[in-house]
């Protein structure tokens, strides 16, 4: 049986994981203040905003799946901003060259703020200076930033120079320095909209309505707009009040029994659901984990389910996507009916099974990986779950921190498609496919299990592999995440220029050289990458028992995920 590196935690009354120790612990003291997981989510989101700014930022984006154990419901909140009014396919063209720069040009408007907000109102039980308080904390009195951080941070000063409002964060900062990492605007931020809350009185709904208020009509949207067009942007104060928090059921399917929830078709969510779907018509216990015929048939399976996320994933206020088609059991049947021991030399085309689309995907082209992506997840006494995957960080040149505010507008409009047919294709008022994409599953015993993990494409991928590790293999949390990792790039990227690499297939160093030669001998391209690679993800982990009384979490040490358990 395989070890941990690190221990399942285990704990009697909650258990709470995020990217980042502090995070975590925001949440934990939420928790300990009487809060539930919503309350505890929130406070979690807030401060990864604070202390993982090259990954997320409170102006970037929040997929959230919430459980309610009162109701054993299970809704979807976007967190996803929408592309301006001016940013059209002809005004990129023109502007831009026909692409999609990262930064300011891909400008969507802010929504992390609005999902945190936004689970307070309809789930939570404290105000917003109740959950704000740790990252309040954070951000004015600063943390200790870890060595990447501050390493990325002088990169960017280097940059940008002296003078910026960058470099008064991060200008001082040295690879040794241990001294507080402060973020004061971002602080001052937090405080004005802890004073429109309070200047309601004490009515807490109607305090959380004034911040969002504030947040998207008040002065604060005035300000983000104007930086935004100050600085070449086409985000406008009309947009910023357009924008919404859509709260709907999350989508699902069953795996092996268990029920297996996902956000919908606005981001890449349902791929973990298609590719699950594909695995469940196979014997995978009986393969073997980390064999080479299990890592084929797995990898065969995203790739298919890759496929029809190019073809027809898109936000579905736009076009008509037939989502209950694609997360049937019929498609998965399907699409193992066309899986063979010899891997798909490119993309599979969806013509195969749809003969009035076809997805032939572009030309090969390689692209830099762009900025990234954390996670968080919680889940209380009561069997509340929250699962979080907040991204747009700010610490790269593309991305300006607005001043007098200490936080950046979503640039999430990267990862759409300059092709008016296609379903992730530019249009004003519409949101850009994301990647982020938390995680949630009710297992069949009556645990709850809210999982999910950063990495851009790899992250449905990531998901899929440690879901398999626990419901197929048996794993504990902390083994499922730990255990080799792959992912394929057999499909165009999300973000623009959309990379495709025909037949990759990434493997951490640590499969057996045996099971990389039978792969490469089925047709794979096979790219190895180090142990642990940061690339591969970094999945968090939280399980509820309620009715035992057992809480456990995991945390990948790919990156500085922690779990904490109580």
């Amino acid at each position: 049986m395989a070890i941990a590196n690190r221990p399942t935690i285990h704990g009697r009354h909650f258990v709470a994981a995020s990217g980042h120790p502090l995070a975590t612990q925001a949440g934990v003291k939420i928790l300990e203040s009487g809060g539930n997981a919503f309350d505890a989510g929130a406070a979690m989101g807030l401060a990864s905003n604070v202390v993982l700014p090259d990954s997320c930022n409170v102006g970037g984006v929040a997929p959230i799946l919430v459980h309610d154990q009162s109701t054993g419901e299970v809704w979807q909140i976007s967190g996803l901003g929408h592309w301006p009014a001016r940013s059209t396919i002809e005004w990129f063209k023109t502007r831009h060259g026909g692409r999609i720069p990262s930064g300011v040009p891909a400008t969507v408007t802010p929504a992390a703020l609005g999902a945190w907000v936004t689970v307070l109102d309809r789930f939570g039980s404290k105000t917003f200076a109740d959950v704000v308080a740790p990252a309040l904390e954070l951000a004015g009195g600063g943390f200790t930033a870890d060595v990447q951080l501050r390493a990325q941070g002088r990169r960017l000063v280097e940059q940008l120079g002296s003078g910026t409002y960058v470099s008064e964060i991060f200008g001082s900062s040295e690879e040794s320095d241990d001294s507080p990492l402060v973020q004061e605007d971002l602080a001052c931020t937090f405080e004005r909209l802890i004073a429109v809350e309070r200047a309601v009185g004490g009515d807490r709904h109607q305090g959380l309505e004034a911040v969002i208020n504030e947040f998207y009509r008040g002065s604060i949207a005035l300000e983000i707009a104007a930086f935004n067009q100050a600085v070449g942007g086409p985000l406008t104060a009309a947009d910023l009040s357009d924008h919404r928090t859509r709260v709907e059921s999350a989508i699902s399917t069953t795996y092996r029994g268990h029920e297996v929830y996902a956000c919908g078709s606005w981001c890449q969510g349902p791929v973990v659901l298609q590719t699950l779907n594909i695995m469940e018509t196979t014997d995978v216990a009986a393969m073997g984990s980390s064999s080479a015929e299990y890592v084929h048939y797995l990898s065969q399976a995203i790739n298919a389910a890759m496929a029809d996320r190019h073809a027809y994933y898109g936000d579905p206020e736009f076009q008509t996507v037939p989502l209950d088609a694609l997360i049937g059991k019929n498609r998965a049947r399907a699409w193992s009916d066309l899986i063979s021991d010899v891997a798909f030399s490119a993309m599979p085309d969806v013509s195969q099974l749809d003969r009035l689309i076809s997805t032939a995907p572009p030309e090969p082209i390689d692209a830099p990986s762009p900025p990234d992506t954390t996670y968080l997840c919680v889940v209380d006494s009561a069997g509340n779950a929250m699962s979080a995957t907040p991204s747009d960080g700010v610490i790269h040149d593309a991305s300006p921190l607005i001043p007098g505010l200490g936080f950046a507008a979503s640039d999430r409009g990267n990862q759409g498609w300059l092709d008016a047919r296609h379903p992730a294709g530019v249009a004003p008022g519409k949101r850009p496919r994301l990647t982020p994409n938390p995680g949630l599953v009710l297992w069949s015993d009556g645990r709850v299990m809210p999982f999910g993990t950063p990495g851009g494409d790899v992250q449905t991928q990531a998901m899929s592999q440690v879901a398999i590790n626990l419901i197929d293999f048996g794993m504990d949390p902390q083994v499922a995440i730990e255990m080799p990792r792959f992912w394929s790039e057999n499909f165009p990227g999300s973000w623009d220029p959309h990379p495709y690499r025909p037949g990759r297939l990434v493997m951490e160093d640590r499969f057996d050289g045996t099971v990389r030669v039978n792969l490469a001998d089925r047709g794979h391209d096979i790219q190895i990458v180090s142990a642990w690679n940061r690339l591969a993800g970094a999945v968090c982990i939280c399980m509820g028992d309620v009715q035992n009384r057992v809480f456990s979490g995991g945390a990948d040490p790919r990156r500085l995920s922690y779990a904490i358990g109580w």
